[in-house]
């Protein structure tokens, strides 16, 4: 039923652990893997009464944050290609990680998008929100949900 299955990850262990299942259920499913890392944009510094001035540059930090999303992305490639799971990988810059997540599906033409969730529930939900919540209520893409 699903042939391109777009899998957000972060590197985290919850990220990793939906990498893991992911890869199964894409093994399972005889479907390909995208596996995804919105990378943070530079975060503009606001100057104030003791605030700190971080010495790194844009540049510095678009080169750190490349240079994390490969290593995450490799890893992840790895461990498909060792379960035997065609993979393709990809990263973006946005400030808005939902939102990559989901041009991310659509521009590789995705039929699921697999994704973690933290379990939050009540109060703790509501307060910190979620990037699985904000793509389930904005993605006309089917969202599997692994907890």
């Amino acid at each position: 039923m699903f042939k391109n299955i777009l899998v957000p990850t972060d590197g985290s262990d919850l990220s990793n652990g939906t990498v893991r299942r992911a890869i199964s259920f894409a093994r399972e499913a005889g479907a390909q893997i995208v596996f995804f890392y919105a990378q943070p944009d530079f975060p503009m510094p606001i100057y104030g009464e003791g605030a700190l001035i971080d010495p790194t540059t844009p540049e510095q930090f678009a080169q750190a944050s490349a240079a994390e999303a490969k290593a995450i992305l490799d890893q992840a490639r790895a461990s498909a290609e060792a379960a035997g799971v065609q993979v393709v990988t990809d990263t973006t810059v946005n400030e808005i990680p939902y939102e990559a997540i989901i041009d991310a599906a659509e521009r590789h033409g995705c039929d699921l998008i697999f994704m973690a969730s933290h379990g939050r529930r009540g109060l703790a939900s509501l307060l910190l929100g979620s990037e699985t919540q904000k793509v389930l209520t904005h993605s006309k893409i089917p969202v599997l949900v692994y907890r």
